[in-house]
């Protein structure tokens, strides 16, 4: 999180040779731009740039210069606290295209030839999420870069990231990373700045030659204005009755989770990764509403009973059997060697198969008779770059649940991967723990829904969400969703807050369930 100052020094600087932001965010507020959340706020953002292309240019090449520089500013909102929703502001609108030819020259230079080329500004619109800190303010200093800012990866680097192994490792997707508030970038666009005013001073005809130095700039510092706030203020549920009366399998709730592998070392076995961990503390929590999970199948066909040992001796673990395991105890009868290789084999039961775990409860809704109702928990550990076992678990679930990697948005989710026919026609809610995927997935997966947000509540991450504890909090979600209570999205929302991030639900607005109108009781 950045520090007032550094905000302050950006807003100073957007003020000085930065295209004037006269564009005012409308006040209107739709209710399909509506959200929940417990820390963010659901507002309307706007920026103007400006880009410089050669004479001539084709409307293509215009629009492909004005995305290579919008895109940039997500990392400049992705460090704000701020989220849009088109993915990487891929959402630019050429109606607000002003173009203008214009002579490039060299003031510095005596007799400069002058260059032909077009000045291109625009206006980029999109709903957003952003802190609650903004809650008080209309705007937030960002920067863009040039539509080439590739050609000076180095520079960027040094200049506007941290410089760390982060940064490092995201150098081929600089718009992710690129952090104008960092002193030394705040220190690099002031000194543009200070040249092309300078420059300025010395063009024979401002209203239509530039100088050279504005046209070559790597830096845009701008402000991005803030609408009025469109979060949902009233309580919204999940569909609790659709859920309990049977979408994907008659008689069951079906909450299907996958669980990605998150170490980027790959030298141990599936049972050392991280997300293993992760996946059995899910469980932990889980079963503290349902006691009486068991597993009933496991698909490809493997078994937790009897598993042998190079001692000979043979071990049966069911759910809690594998928790204990993990939390360092296991069978009294093992030594500590003997339970290190049985968390490997069962570690390897566990990886890219599906485990299917049950429990009855009793339901009854509203009037109509009490009935049992099986609570099927569909789980999935060890899934990578490939989108099968999310097409699965998506088309066989009522409640999806995602925790792992995002790939930048171009991983095994891409919504470009994905039908209409990956998606069963019940309700669903769908919650996608990865970083950032308020941007990457939310838009783009109501669309593929058969009746849109009638059928779908999406659950998504503004910035980035920790892996730390995103088992136990992802636990706690499912827990509170099953517990009989019927939690609102803001107390599930409260569950799963040791890994918050800008989390977000939409899709509920439209929602028709209540506990007044249609009381639910649950029995365990």
């Amino acid at each position: 999180m950045h520090t007032r100052a550094a905000l302050v020094a950006l807003v100073a600087l957007a003020s000085s040779s930065a295209v004037a932001c006269t564009h005012e965010v409308g006040d209107d507020a739709s209710e399909e731009s509506e959200l929940t959340s417990n820390t963010a706020l659901a507002r309307e953002l706007s920026f103007q740039g400006k880009v410089f292309v050669r004479a001539g240019a084709s409307d293509q090449e215009v629009e492909s210069a004005v995305k290579s520089q919008t895109q940039t500013a997500f990392g400049p909102l992705r460090t704000s606290e701020i989220a849009v929703n088109s993915r990487e502001l891929k959402g630019v609108d050429p109606g607000t295209f002003r173009k203008r030819p214009v002579k490039v020259v060299d003031p510095t230079v005596s007799l400069d030839a002058a260059t032909d080329m077009l000045e291109v500004t625009y206006t980029y619109k999109d709903d957003a999420v952003v802190a609650k800190r903004y809650a008080r303010r209309t705007r937030a200093p960002i920067a863009l870069m040039s539509p080439d800012y590739r050609q000076h990866a180095e520079r960027v680097l040094r200049e506007c990231t941290p410089n760390d192994a982060h940064a490092r490792e995201f150098s081929g997707t600089l718009w992710y990373v690129f952090e104008p508030s960092v002193p030394s970038c705040r220190t690099a666009m002031e000194t543009e700045a200070r040249k092309i005013d300078s420059d300025r001073l010395r063009l024979r005809d401002a209203r239509t030659q530039v100088p050279k130095s504005e046209v070559s700039r790597l830096y845009l510092p701008v402000t991005a204005k803030l609408g009025a706030d469109k979060t949902n203020k009233g309580q919204s549920y999940p569909e609790y009755d659709r859920l309990y009366t049977g979408g994907v399998e008659p008689g069951k709730l079906v909450i299907g989770l996958v669980y990605g592998m998150l170490d980027h070392d790959r030298t141990g076995g599936p049972e050392t990764d991280y997300g293993y961990s992760q996946y059995l503390d899910n469980y932990r929590e889980v079963m503290t509403e349902l006691p009486a999970l068991k597993i009933t199948k496991i698909e490809p066909q493997a078994s937790l009973d009897n598993i042998r040992l190079a001692s000979g001796k043979q071990v049966s673990l069911d759910l809690r059997g594998l928790i204990d395991l993990e939390d360092g105890g296991g069978p009294a009868n093992l030594s500590y060697t003997e339970k290190g290789e049985l968390k490997k084999l069962a570690g390897q039961v566990l990886y890219k198969h599906w485990i299917t775990a049950e429990a009855p409860v009793k339901v009854k809704i509203g009037t109509a008779a009490e009935k049992t109702v099986t609570i099927k928990i569909l789980s999935y550990f060890g899934a990578e770059s490939d989108s099968a076992p999310h097409k699965v678990a998506i088309k066989n679930s009522d409640v999806f649940i995602y925790n792992g990697h995002s790939y930048i948005g171009f991983g095994p989710l891409d919504p470009s991967r994905f039908t209409a026919a990956d998606f069963p026609p019940s309700y669903q809610i769908l919650f996608v723990d990865g970083c950032v995927s308020y941007n990457y997935y939310e838009k783009d997966y109501i669309p593929l829904k058969s009746g849109g947000t009638r059928n779908l509540d999406l659950i998504t991450n503004g910035l980035e969400a920790p892996s730390y504890r995103s088992g136990y909090a992802l636990g706690r979600f499912v827990a509170t969703l099953v517990n009989g209570k019927q939690a609102s999205y803001r107390e599930l929302l409260t569950s799963a807050s040791s890994t918050e991030a800008l989390r977000v639900v939409d899709g509920e607005v439209d929602n028709k369930w209540s506990p007044t109108a249609t009381p639910i009781l649950v029995r365990k």
